[in-house]
């Protein structure tokens, strides 16, 4: 029987300065004037549209992304978090997270998105090279970026990440690690440390760079960084996400767990869990602004709803939490998908011969070995 997990509220904010050519996010550039405040009243009637399906639930994380959001002012972050908390039921202390160019921060707008209840941000650095950050397409440069998280400290933020890359082109080792090294010494609370991938859609993908580290070099560089990430006091929880004890993103954490989020705003997607159904539906938005502000608060902004069927269930499940170095609970399984145990019997039996997964006392955790092979990994839970 499925049981209600965890919700979250995700809230897309899709202007950026200038795309980058490694992106596949639903971003667009602003030209001229952007209309924030419109924007806002958009996405409180796009709330307004699917708050039935979630009343009396409460949120315990917020998360705005884009895009850009630090491209919105904070009145009209304020604005909107206002409107959010009279609707739907706010837990106490909850983490907002707010995610945050270097280039587009200003003087004072940090000390003004705390006031408007703004806890957590994260920097979308990339790198501390200024020749990588060129080769990126960044709008930012080494300076600015630290500029930018003093900025944030100074404004009393104590709870931050910062997104860094890896494999880049031209890239070696020593710096990949000079990276990991100039981000430690910023303090952050956590690290996202991930690998450039060519995703299919993006002007990296139909023109690739020249001077990518090949696999071996790839590996050589995520054990090196991961060792010194270690050293400083950081562990690895996901993936590419490293914490501080007690710091890891509560947000995101929800998502590896197969807890359920509200997706609001252009391109927005959601996972919802319908009790009363005993079904989990996935509902995404319309995903240009224009459109989207033309049509939110009606089922015209819907770009889409899809009940995740039973036989799909395991592999959804598999795809978010094993990613997390914690692995999942036997009983966490049932209860998210509403599925017994004896669904997975076979896939995890597979697992465990190679070696990729271990399972003590209820407990399922991918082994050392396993997290090389994580896709390989989830592939198994994938059905026809």
């Amino acid at each position: 029987m499925l049981t209600t997990p965890p919700l979250s509220l995700y809230v897309h904010l899709p202007w950026c300065v200038r795309k980058c050519p490694y992106c596949d996010f639903n971003s667009h550039e602003g030209r001229g004037a952007l209309p924030f405040a419109a924007y806002v009243e958009a996405l409180i009637a796009d709330l307004d549209f699917d708050l039935p399906l979630v009343w009396g639930r409460t949120v315990q994380t917020v998360f705005f992304g884009g895009g850009t959001p630090s491209l919105f002012p904070p009145e009209a972050i304020d604005a909107f978090l206002q409107q959010a908390s009279s609707r739907l039921r706010f837990a106490p202390g909850l983490e907002i997270t707010l995610e945050t160019n270097p280039g587009t921060a200003e003087h004072g707008r940090f000390d003004a998105y705390r006031a408007a209840g703004v806890n957590r941000i994260s920097f979308g650095i990339q790198s501390f090279d200024d020749g990588c950050l060129q080769r990126l397409g960044r709008i930012h440069d080494s300076a600015e970026a630290e500029a930018a998280v003093k900025l944030a400290q100074d404004a009393g933020f104590d709870n931050f990440n910062l997104d860094l890359m890896y494999a880049l082109p031209q890239q070696t080792l020593a710096m990949a690690a000079y990276d990991v090294e100039r981000a430690i010494a910023l303090q952050p609370t956590h690290i996202s440390h991930y690998q450039l991938t060519l995703e299919p859609n993006t002007v990296f993908a139909a023109k690739p760079p020249t001077g990518i580290p090949d696999l071996d070099a790839s590996w050589d560089i995520q054990e090196r960084c991961q060792a010194l990430l270690a050293e400083a006091g950081y562990a690895q929880y996901e993936v590419s996400a490293y914490a501080r004890p007690g710091r890891q993103c509560a947000h995101n954490l929800n998502y590896w767990r197969f807890g359920d989020y509200l997706g609001i705003g252009a391109g927005a997607h959601g996972k919802l869990t319908l009790g009363s159904e005993q079904s989990i539906l996935r509902r995404w938005k319309v995903k240009h602004p224009t459109d989207y502000l033309a049509k939110a608060g009606s089922a015209a902004a819907i770009g889409g709803d899809e009940r995740i069927e039973a036989s799909r269930r395991p592999f959804d499940y598999m795809l978010n939490a094993l990613r997390l170095n914690e692995g999942f609970s036997l009983d966490a399984f049932e209860a998210r998908t509403g599925l017994g145990r004896d669904a997975i019997a076979g896939e995890l039996a597979e697992a465990e011969t190679r070696g990729w997964l271990a399972t003590e006392a209820g407990r399922v955790v991918p082994t050392e070995f396993g997290r090389r092979f994580t896709n390989d990994v989830i592939e198994l839970f994938l059905t026809d």
